[in-house]
């Protein structure tokens, strides 16, 4: 059964695209694994003092990489996140077209993987499956050569630093791992999606007629990403619920960071404010290239999740009012 996309492909252009950091050769990078290997601990112990989420699969493991390892690492996860679409759809995309499709699938992928490569700086990765190799399983990731250069760049306190990052992901393991139900439901949501997945041709109408709603109504049609604007109604649907569960947990991320964080990274708020403006002053390609991915939309979504559990708390005096949230699904 032919796969959707050359993989192999993919991953090579995106280590092609991400280019290399010269810091990732300097004496700076020397410190990186023993700092986050520490500090990854520490704020598992932070985290749990401030949620009472306490991670069911064991403690928290740091891993440094360089931007070739995320992109190999986030390529083994979308395979296999894509595979069962594959193996559903790949029967009817067979004959000369195959190579070119998977081909030109290819290229899109591994071109904006080579880009995020460059800008992400943490990843917890939950997409792992059970023949994987154990050492690469339940890791909170962080790409090293963009550590440094933003610390460099922007003259943060490096330990301060690499805390605030550790707090951050390291509370989205905490949600993952420590709320039994969590991660088979957001799989289950993405599984849904997919399975909605098609080749339908009257789905181009579809899209074409949206298209021109949106900007009838003044609105960009990519707003929301091309990724919501190529989804059928099922997928935007689910979309919709993943969205909302994902603005939940980011705003719960930023939340903790903040509060566990209080007293130990004093310039929490300096960090804040400068990867906002960061990501505020991209230019006309990048700006265009974070509306395609939905990045823009994105960023809207975290903050008012943060805003709703504010609210939630407001509303039902002090950070119990949250706890129903980790009951189950269905709250």
């Amino acid at each position: 059964m032919p796969e959707l996309v050359d993989w192999g492909l993919a991953e090579r252009i995106a280590v092609r695209v991400t280019g290399r950091e010269p810091l990732a050769d300097s004496y700076l990078a020397d410190s990186l694994d023993a700092d986050f290997a520490e500090l990854t601990a520490l704020a598992e112990e932070m985290v749990t003092a401030e949620t009472g989420l306490r991670s069911l699969a064991g403690p928290a493991r740091g891993k440094v990489t360089d931007r070739a390892g995320w992109v190999s690492a986030n390529v083994a996860s979308f395979e296999r996140l894509l595979q069962p679409v594959s193996d559903r759809l790949g029967s009817r995309i067979g004959g000369p077209s195959a190579m070119v499709m998977r081909t030109i699938a290819a290229v899109e992928v591994g071109t904006l993987l080579g880009w995020m490569s460059g800008r992400v700086l943490g990843q917890y990765d939950l997409l792992v499956a059970a023949d994987d190799n154990p050492e690469d399983q339940d890791v909170v990731y962080y790409v090293g050569p963009n550590v440094l250069s933003i610390e460099k760049r922007f003259a943060f306190p490096p330990r301060e630093f690499r805390l605030w990052l550790a707090l951050h992901e390291v509370t989205h393991r905490a949600q993952f791992t420590g709320v039994p139900w969590m991660r088979e439901h957001y799989l289950g949501l993405v599984d849904r999606m997919l399975n909605n997945s098609g080749l339908d041709p009257m789905m181009l109408l579809d899209i074409l007629k949206r298209v021109v709603a949106d900007m009838r109504a003044g609105r960009s049609p990519i707003a929301d990403g091309i990724g919501a604007l190529l989804a059928s109604p099922g997928q935007r649907e689910v979309l919709g619920q993943i969205g909302g569960l994902m603005s939940l947990l980011e705003g719960h991320g930023d939340i903790t960071m903040n509060r566990a964080g209080e007293g130990h990274v004093p310039s929490a708020d300096r960090f804040s404010r400068v990867l906002s403006a960061r990501r505020a002053s991209a230019s006309g390609v990048q700006k265009l290239v974070q509306r395609l991915l939905g990045l823009e939309a994105k960023l809207n979504q975290y903050a008012q999740g943060e805003d709703f559990i504010l609210e939630v708390e407001r509303l039902g005096g002090g950070k119990a009012a949250l706890e129903p949230v980790w009951r189950g699904p269905s709250w």
